[in-house]
């Protein structure tokens, strides 16, 4: 059996390496150098490292608690406190270990943005720039809007329900120590999360800050280039811990447009009606990457128990 996934995030993976440790051969297509998606990491000149994504992994579910001891054993996560005292895993030597983890030895197309789906007897044919194959089964894990666009004509379901906030990012180092909690929840309004990123285990750069706005703040500032954002955001940085714009040596931001699923679709996945074209995600069951994790593997489960 032919199976392409499209997109390389948490629910992709899962979805691949599910199928692949089950003997078939999924083919994984992504439009990004890297994959992970939110569970990502920036690097930038003079080693430094930024997780301006998903900062760490909770887990509830006992099989995806399952999944990072195995990860953990391997090196891909390890362990690292919450301000609260919790422990949560972390990817190293960045947030995109665990997407490695997942990763390995999958048939990876990156740079590959797909652009259009035709279905007709033979099958699904995907084409990016052109045909990139034809397959008998096609798992679209997108963010919701960009699925719907891709694939919504084909699927049993509208995705119109589903809602986000957006998240503004600021990656900042400093040249001087900055005597502050590692972790910082909702420090102020515009902020919802300010972290010590280089205090995390494995990390080899050494002060290098993550700012992650709110949702009232991202919305409000979406639209802005990331010039822009960067210079706001540093600017309200600087200000809430009395630091000088000399004590900066970079500042960057990043755009994650669909950032957190605020109301999900409720179900783990949806289907074509001949259940040849499968679509999921976070947005299918919530914000969390065990969420995405539980998309992609019951996807590739419900495409394993039909052979």
């Amino acid at each position: 059996m032919d199976i392409a996934i499209i997109g390389s995030g948490i629910t992709g993976l899962a979805c691949a390496r599910r199928l692949t440790d089950a003997g078939l051969m999924p083919k994984v297509f992504d439009k990004g150098r890297g994959i992970g998606g939110r569970l990502a990491t920036r690097r930038a000149d003079g080693g430094l490292q930024f997780d301006h994504g998903a900062q760490m992994i909770p887990q509830n579910l006992p099989a995806f608690g399952d999944v990072l001891e195995q990860a953990e054993a391997a090196g891909f996560v390890t362990k690292w406190a919450h301000s609260d005292g919790s422990l949560r895993h972390v990817g190293i030597p960045g947030m995109t270990g665990f997407a490695k983890f997942l990763g390995q030895d999958l048939d990876m197309h990156q740079a590959t943005e797909i652009k259009s789906l035709t279905q007709d007897v033979d099958g699904w044919g995907i084409y990016a720039e052109q045909s990139v194959g034809r397959f008998d089964r096609v798992v679209c894990t997108a963010p919701s809007p960009q699925t719907a666009k891709l694939a919504g004509h084909a699927l049993t379901q509208s995705l119109d329900t589903v809602s986000y906030d957006p998240s503004l990012t600021l990656m900042v180092a400093l040249n001087c120590d900055l005597d502050a909690p590692a972790t910082q929840t909702n420090p102020t309004d515009a902020f919802a999360w300010v972290a010590h990123d280089s205090a995390k285990p494995g990390r080899s750069s050494h002060n290098c800050w993550v700012v992650q706005a709110s949702a009232e703040w991202s919305n409000v500032h979406l639209e802005l280039t990331k010039d822009q954002i960067a210079t706001l955001m540093l600017d309200l940085f600087l200000t809430h811990f009395g630091l000088s714009p000399t004590d900066v040596v970079h500042a960057s931001a990043h755009r994650w447009r669909y950032a957190f699923v605020t109301k999900p679709l409720g179900q783990p996945f949806v289907t074509s009606p001949d259940n040849s074209l499968y679509a999921g995600g976070d947005w299918c069951l919530g914000p969390r990457i065990e969420h995405a994790w539980q998309s992609g593997t019951a996807i590739a489960d419900d495409i394993l128990r039909a052979l």
